[in-house]
C-alpha cells in the first residue's frame, strides 16, 4: 500500500507548467481583485480523462482546464497550472506551493473538516466499479478473496474500503487511473473503483477492455475548486463569480459538450 503523503513528496516531481492571463490571451486585466501582478497557482492531476489529460498533441486539456481558464477570463485573473498528480497536488497546496487544486475533487464533509475550503460545484458525478470485458463478476457479491484497484486519497478508494469488510476483498493503491486500469486488463486485480465518467470517457476513446457494472456506482457529489488557505478566499470568491457567470453565458454547456456530448 502506498503511503499518501510522503515528505518531500514534491522534490523531484516533474510537473508540466502552463501560464494562462485572463484565459488564454495572455494578458491580465487593470480591475483584477488580486492584483495584476499576482499569478495563482493552480495544482491538478496528470491525468484524470475527460477532466485532464494530455491529447494527442501533447497538449494539456480537459474540462477542468477550460473551465478555469474561462473563469479566469471572466475574472480578469492570472494563473499557472502546476500539473503534479493527485496526492502531490494536495501535498503542495498544503505546504503553500501552490495556492489550489482543480482535479475532479469531490467536495465532501469528511474533506471540508480537514481543511479544504470548496467552491460552489462544477459538476455532479459519482463512483462505480469496472473489470475486464470478458470477467464473469457481475456484482460486488462476486469478490470475495479478490484484490480492487483505486487511486490512492479519491472518493472512488473511500467507496471501495467503505465496502471491502463487508464484501471481503482487499484495496490495492495506484496513483493514477490509466495504470490503475492497466492491472484490472492486465489481471493482476479483479476490479477498479474510479469516477463513473472517468471510466466511461476512456473505454469510448481508448477502447481499453473494461465494462462498467450496473449497479455498483454511488449517490452522485460534486466537483469543486479547492484551496486550503483561508487567505486565499478571494480566489473562491472569484472562481464562484465566474462560474455563474459562464453558466450564464452558454460558455459551461459549450465545454461539457465539448467533451461528454451533453
Amino acid at each position: 500500500m502506498r503511503k499518501r503523503l510522503i515528505s518531500g513528496l514534491l522534490t523531484g516531481v516533474m510537473a508540466l507548467s502552463l501560464v494562462a492571463c485572463g484565459g488564454t490571451s495572455g494578458t491580465g486585466t487593470s480591475d483584477n481583485q488580486s492584483g495584476s501582478d499576482k499569478v495563482w497557482k493552480i495544482a491538478t492531476d496528470t491525468s484524470f480523462k475527460p477532466f485532464e489529460y494530455t491529447d494527442n498533441n501533447g497538449d494539456f486539456v480537459g474540462i477542468d482546464m477550460d473551465i478555469l481558464a474561462a473563469v479566469a477570463e471572466d475574472q480578469g485573473f492570472k494563473y499557472e497550472v502546476q500539473v503534479l498528480g493527485w496526492d502531490a497536488s494536495i501535498a503542495a497546496c498544503q505546504a503553500g506551493q501552490a495556492d489550489a487544486l482543480m482535479a475532479g475533487a469531490s467536495i465532501t464533509d469528511e474533506r471540508k473538516g480537514s481543511g479544504w475550503i470548496f467552491s460552489d460545484g462544477y459538476y455532479d458525478a459519482n463512483q462505480s466499479m469496472a473489470v475486464e470485458s470478458s470477467s464473469d463478476i457481475k456484482g460486488f457479491e462476486d469478490l470475495s478473496g479478490k484484490s480492487v484497484a483505486v487511486k490512492t486519497g479519491t472518493m472512488s478508494a473511500s467507496y471501495a474500503e467503505s465496502l471491502s469488510a463487508d464484501y471481503d476483498f482487499t484495496v490495492t493503491y495506484f496513483e493514477d487511473s490509466p495504470t490503475m486500469y492497466q492491472a484490472v486488463v492486465g489481471g493482476q486485480v479483479a476490479a477498479c473503483f474510479d469516477d463513473t465518467p472517468i471510466m466511461a470517457s476512456n473505454i469510448k476513446d481508448t477502447g481499453i477492455a473494461l465494462k462498467i457494472l450496473d449497479g455498483t456506482g454511488n449517490d452522485p457529489a460534486s466537483y469543486g475548486f479547492a484551496i486550503f488557505n483561508a487567505d486565499n478566499q478571494e480566489l473562491v470568491d472569484m472562481f464562484n463569480t465566474g462560474l455563474k457567470n459562464i453558466k450564464a453565458s452558454g460558455k459551461y454547456d459549450e465545454i461539457i459538450a465539448k467533451y461528454l456530448g451533453e
